[in-house]
């Protein structure tokens, strides 16, 4: 296959995964046909069964594109960051992911049935749990903190933090999220020496 035709199939998945989730925080998992992201995408539904089998697997297939773009973007969240803005840097990274929908994607695709959606929800709580050890041990090396407990536990409450804030959105979407972020962090760092 030439480069010009793999980026063009590349591209088109990409618009599909796209407006999957677009339709998906939109509707619900539940509620999105294929008919619904073809006309959201601007493709046929012949191409969504050129690129995924079927809605299970587009599906499987987004809950793995959303975890690679949010645990990439949290990678770098606190690169090249120290002191207190580690706070303000790991808060935007959280404020941005927020406004992008992922998690609130995400979230809705943890409840759809079926292996390969399943399989693929479990391996993104791993990453995500993972990815939020590492920027625990980021931030509070970045304080100049050390844990007191487990940073895994930190962590683990940080994940389900983030999720909650995700659902929050979409409840109260006039709260104020930051203030919550900075309660849970406080919290968090009275755990720490």
């Amino acid at each position: 296959m030439t480069e010009p035709v793999a980026t063009a199939r590349g591209a088109a998945a990409g618009r599909i995964l796209e407006a999957t989730s677009a339709c998906i925080v939109q509707k619900g998992a539940a509620d999105v046909s294929l008919q619904d992201v073809a006309e959201a995408a601007g493709v046929s539904k012949a191409l969504i069964h050129y690129h995924f089998h079927d809605k299970g697997e587009l599906l499987a297939r987004l809950v793995e594109w959303l975890r690679a773009g949010l645990v990439a973007r949290q990678a770098t969240a606190l690169t090249d960051v120290s002191g207190s803005a580690a706070l303000d840097a790991l808060w935007q990274w959280l404020s941005d992911e927020l406004d992008r929908g992922d998690l609130r994607a995400l979230l809705d695709l943890s409840l759809v049935q079926g292996d390969a959606v399943q399989l693929a929800v479990r391996a993104t709580a791993t990453a995500r749990r993972e990815a939020a050890v590492t920027v625990t041990v980021q931030l509070c090396s970045a304080l100049g903190l050390r844990p007191r407990v487990p940073a895994a536990l930190i962590a683990d409450a940080f994940v389900a933090f983030v999720d909650g804030l995700a659902l929050d959105r979409v409840i109260a979407p006039e709260r104020n999220t930051r203030v919550s972020f900075d309660v849970f962090w406080l919290a968090m760092l009275g755990l720490t020496d």
